[in-house]
């Protein structure tokens, strides 16, 4: 059972700035062929300030944590038994090439279900820009799912 007492647990804040060849990369892996995303000139005629990021181009921002297991291992929790439950991004101002982004995740609930053979873990990456605007929030929710001990029923 995961201890309750992280909940509201705060990691360190890290920062990283967006690059044209990583968004590149990103459209190239998710299909992506926006000239949006992918063109400076056509970003900069639709108003924006340069080639903007995909709508889930945070995934790849919060994968720059300097360790991206840190709640994982807070919560003493076997990878194995991790399994990606819902992903929800909110979305507060465009995020851009040369935005310089500060994100910060945190613990918002633990909890359990059938008789807690199911747990639970709920976090938020909130996300500012260089003009401490906040762009994005991704909310989250692992499911730990824990090996039945021998003999137990299926």
């Amino acid at each position: 059972m995961m201890d309750r007492s992280h909940i509201g647990h705060v990691f360190p804040a890290f920062e990283t700035t967006i690059e044209a060849g990583r968004v590149r990369l990103f459209c190239k892996a998710i299909g992506e062929s926006n000239p949006l995303h992918l063109d400076e000139a056509a970003a900069r005629a639709a108003g924006y300030r340069n080639i903007l990021a995909p709508i889930t181009f945070p995934t790849a921002i919060a994968m720059d944590s300097p360790n991206p297991r840190a709640m994982i291992e807070l919560l003493e929790v076997n990878i194995a038994w991790v399994l990606h439950g819902e992903e929800q991004f909110d979305y507060f101002a465009p995020i851009c090439v040369g935005d310089r982004i500060t994100a910060q995740l945190r613990i918002t609930d633990l909890y359990d279900k059938k008789g807690g053979a199911l747990e639970f873990i709920a976090a938020a990456f909130d996300m500012t820009n260089q003009f401490q605007e906040k762009v994005c929030s991704i909310r989250r929710i692992l499911v730990i799912r824990r090996p039945r001990p021998e003999g137990a029923p299926a």
